[in-house]
């Protein structure tokens, strides 16, 4: 506890006493700048013909480029108009000193979440569900967190987030949020504990907390969580933080939680192209660590235009940023797939198992997933996150060269149609609540899917 409090106030030292900037300077004069100055100091070049590069010294120089993004421009405190800054040892002893392994659940069901390198063959540590997707009701939210439960590969679940209670809808940091937040948490483990998976974590801390009060309201343990869940805290692109989130921190830490945090950069944003957002992504990882002490990281870079990360700049970002930290670091990351194409579609299939291929491939776990863009209500089911993990599972130990072959030919069937995907349907449409299971129409999709990565040499369960 005491070295929690000690990094705290370091932080809050920093946040009040830092140098004065506007937000706008620190995005436009100092941050976006200092991106393009890395990325050409170090050569870092996108090549399009390889979304999942074998290039070790690309990798290292990306990586060397984040550390000393980092140490260039700090983190930016939006509540006190000030920049959070760490010296070049600080940012050191910080990956050094960070959790080379975390525990998370309970019984049966409690696992170790271990780094993974390029190639390995450790199953990647699977965190699935909604990714922050929205639900309208109480019984879509429990029916998505059953068969969320059932998936075989699933080792954590990350929660969909409520937006109505009692059929109003939820207001940020009102007591709807509270509420929606405390009942996120007793519907999550009571449908957990329905399908025999009691122990199961939540590595999400609730995707209904948005705000600091709600998140420490839902946390009271008449409602089910426990320090055996992980926290998520979301960070603001570009590297910026506030007093709620450091909050947070603050509550989880006090109840001795692992913090994680989650990061979205813009690929098309501050960061510039997927040179640069990658390096960028890289960098929010020591960002994340050194001012929220988040023991573990959710990258998801976007595109700007497509709102996901299926395109082939966002497959050689993924890739790359996960080779730099499995490389130089022993950080535990997870990438989150976004896709552009929505339930009880074969594309939207083909993208998340794409970016999944190329992150584990690269040296990391994953989290699946956001899918029709993450930004629709009802319209996510468990058939995406299972085939999602079944598809990385298989791609432990796998060459990159070979994954680079897989995530070429994904790309050529879903590529062109990123600009108009299908939205797809919604869990009403295409899931059997009672059964549990996908309708008729889904089940075929899925066996065409599967079928066609067979041909690539991806070979999945067959379909019950």
């Amino acid at each position: 506890m005491g070295e929690r409090v000690t990094q705290i106030l370091d932080v809050m030292t920093k946040a009040l006493d830092g140098k004065p900037m506007s937000e706008n300077d620190y995005q436009l004069r100092t941050f976006s700048p200092k991106v393009q100055e890395k990325v050409k100091k170090y050569r870092i070049k996108y090549d399009p013909e390889n979304p999942v590069p074998s290039d070790n010294s690309l990798a290292d120089d990306v990586f060397k480029a984040g550390f000393e993004l980092m140490a260039d421009v700090g983190s930016y405190c939006i509540t006190t108009g000030r920049v959070i800054s760490f010296t070049e040892q600080e940012i050191k002893e910080a990956l050094r000193n960070a959790p080379s392994h975390l525990h998370f659940g309970e019984g049966k069901e409690r696992k170790k979440f271990v780094p993974r390198k390029i190639g390995d063959k450790t199953p990647p540590w699977c965190l699935l569900g909604a990714g922050g997707g929205a639900v309208s009701s109480d019984a879509v939210f429990t029916t998505l967190m059953e068969g969320y439960a059932e998936i075989p590969e699933t080792d954590a679940i990350t929660t969909p987030a409520i937006t109505k209670v009692s059929g109003i809808r939820v207001r940020p940091q009102s007591p709807l949020e509270v509420l929606a937040s405390m009942r996120n948490a007793v519907l999550g483990r009571e449908a957990c504990n329905r399908v025999g998976r009691q122990g199961i974590p939540f590595m999400n801390s609730l995707s209904t907390a948005e705000s600091d009060v709600s998140l420490a309201a839902a946390l009271h343990p008449k409602f089910g969580m426990r320090p055996s869940d992980g926290y998520m805290i979301a960070s603001m692109d570009p590297m910026k933080t506030d007093f709620q989130r450091l909050n947070k921190s603050v509550i989880v830490r006090s109840l001795g939680g692992a913090v994680g945090c989650d990061f979205s950069p813009l690929m098309g944003g501050y960061s510039g192209g997927p040179e640069g957002t990658a390096v960028c992504t890289v960098a929010t990882h020591m960002m994340a660590g050194l001012t929220l002490g988040s023991s573990y990281f959710i990258p998801f870079p976007l595109h700007l235009r497509y709102v996901s990360n299926s395109s082939r700049e966002m497959l050689w970002i993924i890739s790359v940023m996960g080779q730099a930290i499995s490389r130089n670091t022993h950080l535990l990351s997870l990438s989150l797939n976004y896709t552009a194409a929505g339930p009880c579609t074969k594309m939207c299939l083909e993208e998340s198992s794409a970016s999944a291929i190329a992150a584990v491939a690269s040296g990391l776990s994953i989290e699946s997933g956001g899918y029709a863009t993450n930004k629709y209500e009802d319209r996510e089911t468990p058939v995406e996150p299972r085939i999602t993990a079944e598809c990385a599972h298989a791609a432990a130990g796998m060459k990159r060269s070979d994954a680079n072959e897989i995530c070429k030919t994904l790309l050529a069937r879903y590529e062109s149609r990123l600009k108009n995907p299908p939205l797809g349907k919604t869990v009403h449409e295409c899931w059997d609540s009672e059964k549990r299971k996908p309708t008729a129409e889904y089940q075929k999709v899925i066996r065409d899917f599967k079928a066609e990565m067979g041909t690539s040499g991806i070979a999945l369960r067959p379909e019950a």
